[in-house]
This record gives C-alpha cells, structure tokens and sequence, in this order.
C-alpha cells in the first residue's frame, strides 16, 4: 500500500454532487454528461460504481466526441485519441467506505497533480449491506472536508425510486448540489460536515452471539494476537485474511493502550458473512478524518488506523466522552 498525500499545483475547489436517477436510462444519461463535460476540458475520469453499471456506461462514453485540444493528457492504453476515462467496481475497491477517500479519491488526485479532475464515485446503492450503511454516509460526509480544496468535481448516482427517503435526505444532507432530470440545484438540506458525522456516531448492535472476550494490556499483546488468529483460524478464515485481521486488530489493539488506561477489552465473534474483532480502549478519538487522508513522508503517526482501513471489509468507529470501540469486519 502506497498513498502519496498530494501535492496540489493549482488552485481548485471541491464540486460534490448528487444524482438523483429514475431509471436507468437517466442513470446513464447523467453519467455521461457529467463525463462529457469532464473530457471536453482535458480532465481524467474516474469510474467508481458498481460492475453491472460499467458495460452501459463504456457504450455511451465511446459515442462522446471529444475534441481535439482534449487529447493532449494521459490515457489508458487501448483508448485510442480518448482522455483516460478509468472504470472501477466499487463493490470490490469501495467495499469498505473507510477506504474509499485515500484509497480511491486522494490515488486518483495524485495522479494527476497539475491538472482538475472529475470522480463519478456510488457509495450508496440498492443492494449495499445496511450495515455499511452509517459508514457510507459518514464517508459522503467527510469528503467535504478532506477534499474541500482539492481541484475535483465528484458526481455520486443516488437511485431515486429504489431508495427509500431517509437515503435521500441524507444524500441532500452531505451533498451542496443536487441534480434532478439534469437540473443542478443548491441542496436545502446540505449540512454541516462535522454534524453529518456525528449523528451517525451511534452505538453499534451487539453481536448475535456471545464473543469470545479478552482483557489485555501492553504486556499481552502476543496473547491477543494469538487469540485472535486461532478463532479466526478455527472459524474457516482463510490464511491470508487471518493475517490481515491479526494485523489490523494489533493496529487499533496497540492505540488503545498506548493511548488510553489499561487494560482494553477484545472481542471476537463469527458472522455469516465473515470474522469480527472489536476493540473498546479508554481513549477517545477526536479527529473525524482519522484514517482518512495519505500521512506525510516523515510522519511517524497517522499510519495505523489507514493500514486498517485498506486491510479490512469494514471498520466501524464509535466514540462515547470516554471510550472508544472499533469494530473491524473480514469476509470469508
């Protein structure tokens, strides 16, 4: 894993959009415009939603003519005289939200430090496992302030019909434009980034089934590494996924007792869709954008809960005014 933060070259502000589709002909019609209005300006594109969606949208980008003077930037190979337009599943790549801005967003802006780029980025979408969903939300939240100043347009497709009103609102809530039939508009309902993120601060479910429990302090790390492989192990998790989850609950197993008081509480259960760590230490953490943004060359810290974010499926984080839990997911 290798995050650069990005140096920016340019001035450029952020442009966050929604849009609001009916069908999939209107899906596909937003798309493009927002694409074609993206290539007539020499900017790369980024593709990032799901798989099903990428064959249509290819179809109706190939039939955009661009002009000449928009040709004169990088391109994928097999583009022919096409600016890069880059396609991405975000079922795959975005399945943890957590990793959706460094790994996706900030990538892609790195790449192309000199000049203004245009993300089309579904987070939300009919079929998406509800329990991603608080996480989906906070994520469309926090790209207001970790990208506020960068040099992006991002339009996020949000299905109209097949969504129910509460994703709605909360899709005018962390978005400032709105488009509806093509029609941008300001959003009544966009709110305060911080606010957004703090209302989905809430308390998470209790395991369906009793978890394996562990109270450690610096002294048993080794022993809660240990205990979280065997389980995971033991469950059917495969070895290298076992790896990743010793590694990514150390990371968040280490900030607890380093910054909070001794000793911290591991717990360990089985889903039917894959292994769960949480970790509840006494520390609380503050910054919103944990975990979020690329740490610097010569920064010691800002690495961990980042490394957590790339390794797991998904990284739940719930702060009370004395502790903090992180619950970290790894599928079968």
């Amino acid at each position: 894993m290798t995050i650069v933060p990005r140096a920016v070259s340019r001035s450029g502000a952020l442009r966050h959009e929604a849009l609001f589709y009916r069908d999939d002909d209107d899906y596909v019609t937003g798309v493009r415009t927002f694409v074609e209005a993206g290539l007539a300006s020499a900017e790369p594109v980024l593709v990032v939603v799901p798989e099903p969606r990428h064959e249509a949208l290819r179809r109706a980008v190939e039939a955009i003519a661009v002009p000449r003077h928009a040709v004169e930037v990088p391109r994928e190979a097999g583009d022919g005289d096409k600016p890069e337009v880059r396609y991405v599943d975000m079922a795959t790549a975005g399945r943890n939200p957590g990793w959706i801005i460094p790994g996706i967003l900030h990538a892609f802006l790195a790449e192309h430090p000199t000049t203004r780029v245009r993300i089309v980025v579904e987070p939300i979408w009919p079929g998406r496992a509800a329990v991603a969903y608080p996480r989906c939300v906070q994520h469309e939240a926090l790209v207001n302030l970790a990208l506020g100043d960068e040099p992006a347009s991002i339009l996020c497709p949000y299905d109209a019909v097949a969504l129910n009103a509460d994703v709605i609102a909360d899709a005018a809530s962390t978005h400032p434009v709105l488009i509806r039939a093509g029609v941008p508009q300001g959003s009544a309902g966009y709110g305060s980034p911080e606010a957004v993120v703090d209302a989905f601060n809430r308390p998470l479910s209790e395991p369906p089934l009793t978890p394996s429990t562990l109270l450690f302090d610096r002294a048993g790390m080794a022993g809660m590494r240990a205990l979280v492989a065997a389980l995971a192990g033991e469950a059917g998790l495969a070895p290298d996924r076992v790896a990743d989850l010793r590694l990514a609950t150390n990371e968040i197993a280490t900030n607890a007792v380093v910054h909070g008081g001794e000793p911290a509480v591991l717990r360990v259960w089985a889903e039917p869709t894959g292994m769960v760590c949480e970790v509840i230490g006494t520390s609380v953490l503050t910054n919103r954008l944990a975990g979020l943004l690329p740490a610097a060359p010569t920064s010691e810290q800002g690495r961990g809960l980042l490394l957590v974010n790339h390794l797991c499926d998904l990284v739940h984080v719930h702060t009370t005014d004395e502790s903090t839990t992180v619950r970290l997911h790894m599928n079968w």
